[in-house]
């Protein structure tokens, strides 16, 4: 494991003498432009394992993606190693379609502390929900981005985290009532406390999200990537691209339907993946929103 073989798996060519905003912002978006959120091993009878050496081989070296526990963890390794004051948070995530957080801490984060400001480094969320740009730790103020207003709210010591998204534009109307579409303008995201976290209080997560068939991530394939101008998401056999912002408070959102044949081409082609086992794609309707 060294850093320039993260780098160079990043793209990043820039300064690392300074552990300052600017930099961690940098470091930070050339990881979520490059390494896609996603679930895959799931559905190509590969277990997903929370030891770093594991971690690192299977996104710097075998060019992969992952969920938060991958590549927060990853990102948290390399800020570390940079000299940043950098630790673990755990999250609960909003459960839209039973309005609800979940009752288990399933989402690993990263705080991090520059010139005593506290910020929040979550690369590993995906989709709309992905933030840009790390989060500074301030209740009630709005942090407009590139994919919308966040906003943390502080209650008895527990953060939650919300977006505003902008209208949304959808060329093809087979899916303006697609599940996958979000229907509110406001939505809740996550909740957390400032409780220090370890890669070992979620090991049980771990194991449950890839196995329980009530886990999300066992009812959808998922890979999602940011790119300049906003993200692209293949869902089961659902590709979506969204532009944002690319007309006045309006979002492009562009989707197509593939066939079978054609998943693992635009797994290579659009997420830059090349699997080492055969996907069997999945896509339970109405648990997922983008």
């Amino acid at each position: 494991m060294n850093l320039e073989e993260y780098f160079a798996r990043t793209g990043y060519k820039g300064s690392l003498e300074k552990q300052d905003l600017e930099t961690l912002t940098d470091i930070f978006q050339h990881h979520i432009r490059a390494v896609p959120f996603e679930n895959l091993s799931i559905h190509c009878g590969e277990k997903i394992t929370l030891e770093l050496e594991h971690v690192y081989n299977k996104i710097v070296r075998r060019k992969r993606g992952g969920w938060c526990m991958e590549n927060n963890q990853l990102l948290g390794w390399v800020l570390k190693c940079l000299g940043y004051d950098a630790s673990f948070l755990g999250a609960y995530v909003f459960n839209p379609h039973q309005n609800a957080y979940a009752s288990i801490m399933t989402h690993l984060l990263v705080k991090v502390v520059i010139d005593g400001k506290a910020y929040i480094v979550d690369g590993g969320f995906g989709v709309s929900y992905q933030m840009w740009q790390p989060m500074e730790l301030m209740s009630g103020k709005d942090q407009p981005q590139a994919p919308g207003v966040f906003r943390f709210t502080e209650k008895n010591a527990i953060w939650y985290l919300e977006k505003m998204r902008r209208k949304q534009y959808i060329p093809n109307q087979n899916f303006s009532n697609s599940d996958l579409l979000e229907k509110k303008e406001c939505r809740k995201v996550y909740m957390f406390s400032l409780e220090p976290r370890t890669v070992e209080d979620f090991r049980f997560q771990c194991t449950y999200l890839q196995t329980s068939p009530d886990s999300l991530f066992t009812k959808k394939s998922i890979c999602t990537l940011q790119t300049t101008d906003g993200f692209r998401a293949l869902i089961g056999w659902t590709l979506t691209e969204t532009t944002y912002n690319y007309k006045e408070n309006m979002d492009l959102v562009e989707f197509v339907t593939l066939e079978d044949e054609e998943v693992e081409k635009t797994l290579k082609e659009k997420f830059n993946i090349t699997l080492d086992k055969k996907l069997v794609p999945i896509n339970v309707k109405g648990v997922y929103t983008i």
